[in-house]
C-alpha cells in the first residue's frame, strides 16, 4: 500500500511538472501560431487608431515570429516574454523606450494587452493603452 501512494505522488509530481511545461510552450505556440489583425486600440478608452492619433502605427496586422523578431503594425522590432510569461516587451528603434504590456487574454484566437505608457505629449503622464487583436 505505501508503495502504491509513493508511486502515485510521483507520478502526481511529474504530471504537474509536464503541465507547466506545456503552459509555458503553449503560450509561445500560441502567440507564434498565426498573425494577429488589431480589433481595437484604445488609450484611456477611446479609440486610438485613427489618423494621426497615438496608435495609428500599431493598426494592422502583428506577427510575433519564433526567432523574436516581429512586425506590429507599422513598426518593425523584437519581442520577448516578461515576467513568466505573463508580459510581452516590445522594443524597436521607432518608439523611445520598449513597450512593456500585460497579457490579458491569449488563445488561439484573441490576444488581448495592456499598459501604461509615458505620454508623448507630457511624459510626467501616463497613457492607459489597451490592444486588441484577433487571429488572421
Amino acid at each position: 500500500m505505501k508503495k502504491q501512494i509513493l508511486v502515485t505522488l510521483i507520478l502526481g509530481l511529474f504530471l504537474m511538472l509536464a503541465c507547466n511545461k506545456t503552459e509555458e510552450n503553449d503560450r509561445f505556440e500560441l502567440l507564434t501560431a498565426t498573425a494577429w489583425v488589431s480589433d481595437s486600440l484604445l488609450v484611456d478608452g477611446a479609440d486610438a487608431s485613427g489618423p494621426g492619433q497615438v496608435l495609428e502605427k500599431f493598426k494592422g496586422e502583428v506577427t510575433f515570429n519564433r526567432d523574436a523578431t516581429g512586425h506590429f503594425g507599422q513598426y518593425t522590432g523584437f519581442w520577448r516574454f516578461a515576467d513568466n510569461k505573463s508580459q510581452i516587451v516590445i522594443t524597436t528603434d521607432s518608439l523611445p523606450i520598449p513597450l512593456t504590456t500585460i497579457i490579458d487574454e491569449l488563445t488561439a484566437s484573441s490576444l488581448k494587452i495592456n499598459t501604461a505608457y509615458p505620454s508623448l505629449t507630457n511624459p510626467d503622464q501616463n497613457m492607459q493603452i489597451r490592444m486588441t487583436f484577433k487571429a488572421k
